[in-house]
């Protein structure tokens, strides 16, 4: 069975049962309002009585629904909307009185069980006291219907809102991740020709492990959150190259709280920031600089350092700002995947030295069933 069936027999199923409930509602009502005379209505001649009146209502409902599915109300064309609108109103209160008649005739009546009801006499009864409220009642289903109406058509425009922005986000995150590529290239080239003529060996590391970062990160299907494993070893790859060029200049140190591994972080979030704090704190030094990484996590958050103890902000400004095509990128693209829910500040560390701390949501690879 298609959608549209389902969804035409659910409503067909929402009317009669609605129809069947007002039917019993009224037949109550009407039950005890008597009670106190000396003949009090019958129930059961009352109920069928009322169960045919209500049926009669939701298979003319039914046709309404059909008619205002087919005569929507659009701009332009409000004129055409309501004129047929009142032309079918009038054949609604016409076929209702018509057919309440005939089931209902042959019928003794509930208020004088004595007197059998007549066809002509129900015609008249219901198509003259009965116009009004049967006009009202067409209306109430198609304003109803026309409501239900304007009412999906907003969900169906905020879904497709959400799919452009959920598509825009990705496209721009795309866009600032392969931005980081080329400026990553060119600074390991950079790294590769200085030393290509005074250690060819260790040029040939360097080229090693950039052929596999390149790999890496050049690599389209990955998606843009990554474990904090993956995104280490991505980083461990990447300070090879900065080990081999800087030799005993530069030591690392890493404190990785244990159970984090697992936690979600974007993709190549880790190294423009080793590679900001290995250009303005430990290439400008003569002798050895120290490098810091951690992740822990705290009330729910993943929070994330790169510490170096170079001249920090101070000491860099007179050259060239911290925070450069990177840094920028980095902050840009923790925006878009986590909106105002994140924490991205550079801050000074006492006694010399610099840390970029990154705090965003924590949750890992089960928790998002990736």
């Amino acid at each position: 069975m298609s959608s549209c069936a389902k969804r035409r027999l659910f409503w067909t199923g929402v009317i009669f049962a609605t129809c069947t409930l007002l039917a019993i509602l009224s037949a109550v009502g009407a039950y005890v309002s008597q009670m106190g005379l000396d003949q009090p209505v019958p129930w059961n001649p009352l109920l069928r009585q009322e169960l045919k009146d209500w049926f009669v209502c939701g298979l003319l409902s039914l046709g309404v629904v059909c008619v205002a599915s087919r005569n929507r109300l659009e701009p332009g064309r409000t004129k055409q909307w309501l004129l047929i609108h009142v032309g079918v109103s009038l054949v609604f209160a016409a076929l209702y009185a018509v057919l309440t008649a005939w089931l209902v005739a042959g019928d003794r009546s509930v208020m004088h069980p004595e007197k059998i009801l007549t066809f002509s006499y129900l015609l008249r009864v219901v198509g003259l006291h009965y116009c009004v409220l049967n006009l009202i009642m067409y209306w109430f289903v198609v304003f109803a219907h026309l409501g239900w109406s304007y009412y999906q058509g907003y969900r169906e425009r905020e879904r497709q809102t959400a799919a452009l922005q959920k598509e825009l986000v990705e496209a721009r995150l795309e866009a600032l991740r392969m931005q980081l590529n080329p400026h990553f290239l060119f600074n390991t080239l950079h790294a590769v020709s200085s030393l290509i003529h005074d250690d060819p060996d260790a040029a040939d590391r360097i080229i090693a492990r950039l052929s596999e970062l390149l790999r890496l990160s050049l690599d389209q299907s990955k998606p843009q959150e990554v474990s904090l494993q993956e995104e280490l070893a991505f980083l461990d790859r990447y300070l090879d190259i900065e080990l081999t060029r800087f030799a005993d200049r530069l030591k690392v140190q890493k404190q990785i709280e244990p159970g984090v591994q697992d936690a979600l972080v974007p993709y190549l979030l880790l190294q423009p920031l080793v590679e900001n704090a290995i250009r303005h704190g430990i290439e400008p030094r003569e002798d050895a600089g120290h490098l810091e990484i951690r992740a822990q996590r705290n009330n729910g958050k993943l929070q994330l350092s790169v510490i170096d103890d170079g001249a920090g902000l101070s000491g860099s400004a007179a050259t060239q700002p911290r925070e450069g095509i990177g840094l920028s990128n980095t902050r840009s693209r923790l925006r878009h995947l986590y909106g105002e829910n994140f924490r991205f500040e550079l801050v000074e560390v006492s006694g010399g030295g610099l840390a970029a701390q990154i705090e965003i949501p924590y949750h890992t690879t089960s928790a998002n069933g990736q």
